[in-house]
C-alpha cells in the first residue's frame, strides 16, 4: 500500500490549500481515509475523515466550516481542502488509510483506526 501527499508549502494566513493522496495498493472504494496533522512539538492529531460507514465526513471542530475533504474514485485520490488558513495551521499533514468496519466516531477519528500512511506533506502559513 503506498500513499503519496502533494499540494504542501509556504501558505499567507487567510488564504486557501488543496493538498491530495494519491493511494495505490489498496482496494480504494472500501477503504476509510483520513487526514491528520502534527505540529512541532505536538502529537498528530485528526483533521478530517471520508468514508466513516454510513456517515457524512467528520470533521475536526478546529477545520470544520472551513475545510472539505472529497474523494476521486477514478484516480484513486482523496483531497483536502482549507480555507481560511490560520498560523496554527501550520503542520505536516499525513493521509491514512484503514478498514472501514465501524461507523463510529471515535474510530473513524482515531489514529490507532488507520494502519497505512504517508510519508506527510509540510505546511507552513505566514503572516
Amino acid at each position: 500500500v503506498q500513499l503519496v501527499e502533494s499540494g504542501g508549502g509556504l501558505v499567507q494566513a487567510g488564504e486557501s490549500l488543496t493538498l491530495s493522496c494519491a493511494v495505490s495498493g489498496r482496494t480504494f472504494t472500501s477503504t476509510l481515509m483520513g487526514w491528520f496533522r502534527q505540529a512541532p512539538g505536538k502529537e498528530r492529531e485528526f483533521v478530517a475523515a471520508i468514508r466513516c460507514y454510513g456517515r457524512e465526513p467528520l470533521y475536526a471542530p478546529f477545520v470544520k466550516g472551513r475545510s472539505t475533504i472529497s474523494v476521486d474514485s477514478a484516480k484513486s485520490t482523496v483531497y483536502f481542502q482549507m480555507s481560511d488558513v490560520i498560523l496554527a495551521d501550520t503542520a505536516v499533514y499525513f493521509c491514512a488509510a484503514g478498514p472501514r468496519t465501524s461507523d463510529s466516531r471515535a474510530y473513524c477519528g482515531h489514529v490507532d483506526t488507520f494502519d497505512s500512511w504517508g510519508e506527510g506533506t509540510r505546511v507552513t502559513v505566514s503572516s
